[in-house]
């Protein structure tokens, strides 16, 4: 069964909560704010192989103030919806998460055959693929651009793309060929036939309505994913959750607060 994510959504939006304001503090007391950092190391099962993550003071002021997310943010939730929402349930099995500081559009411009073996090896590591599950890629235009997300389906050839501003895979070729690239030779490797093409599908999900925003959504698309257990993702994305409200995010914020005070990372 499921575990819960959190509680009610707040009703009460674009304000600190008590936990927020409880891990500002810590961080305020924290040698952290005078230029200290934090490796923080994450076990296999999140990423496939084992990860280090540096936490800086930038980062939290990212969350504190509702800024465009890194990739320290976007990695430390992911842990936190792997350790809390998967961890020693069947959803291991369904869901698999990659790392977006291995697989972005900077380094597909310099060495996209070195970034489609990376691909390839998370494949390799998750077993035979023969059964419907997901792989999450959130991925980044570069140099801290534009968020979207990527879930692979192996099994049945299909990828839906889901992006908080309007168009599609288009607008990033070089990424669409990476990933069609990596699956095509993952399933070579597996010896798997290619009954067809390999379909992408155009979620029409929520859309964010500033320039800030699309990172939260990213991690919001995961975490919906997750806790209704689908991975046929709707072409329409789910009826529970056709828009997404500042509350939403706010909600994800104080769910990663919560966790980095039980984790004491800082």
């Amino acid at each position: 069964m499921l575990k819960k994510a959190s509680k009610e959504i707040p009703t009460t939006s674009g304000t600190k909560s008590q936990i927020m304001m409880r891990l500002e503090k810590m961080v305020e007391e924290s040698d952290i704010m005078h230029g200290a950092i934090r490796s923080v190391d994450m076990d296999e099962g999140v990423f496939g192989i084992a990860h280090s993550e540096i936490i800086a003071k930038e980062d939290m002021q990212q969350v504190f103030e509702h800024e465009e997310l890194g990739i320290a943010v976007i990695h430390t939730y992911i842990w936190y919806m792997y350790d809390t929402l998967m961890r020693g349930t069947e959803l291991c099995n369904r869901f698999n998460f990659i790392a977006a500081s291995r697989i972005n559009t900077t380094f597909i411009t310099k060495n996209p055959t070195s970034v489609m073996n990376e691909l390839v090896d998370r494949f390799m590591v998750a077993g035979d693929n023969t059964t419907p599950s997901l792989y999450f890629l959130p991925f980044n235009s570069g140099n801290g651009g534009h968020w979207l997300l990527v879930a692979m389906d192996l099994s049945r050839l299909m990828v839906y793309y889901l992006d908080s501003l309007p168009g599609d895979w288009s607008k990033y070729p070089s990424m669409k060929k990476t990933v069609d690239a990596a699956i095509l030779k993952f399933r070579s490797k597996k010896n798997y036939r290619n009954r067809k093409d390999i379909t992408w599908v155009r979620v029409q999900c929520p859309q964010q309505n500033n320039s800030i925003d699309c990172g939260f959504f990213v991690l919001r698309f995961m975490r919906d994913i997750i806790a209704l257990n689908h991975i046929d993702i709707p072409k329409m994305y789910f009826d529970k959750y056709k828009s997404y409200s500042r509350a939403h995010l706010d909600e994800m914020k104080d769910e990663l607060c919560q966790f980095i005070i039980d984790h004491r990372i800082l």
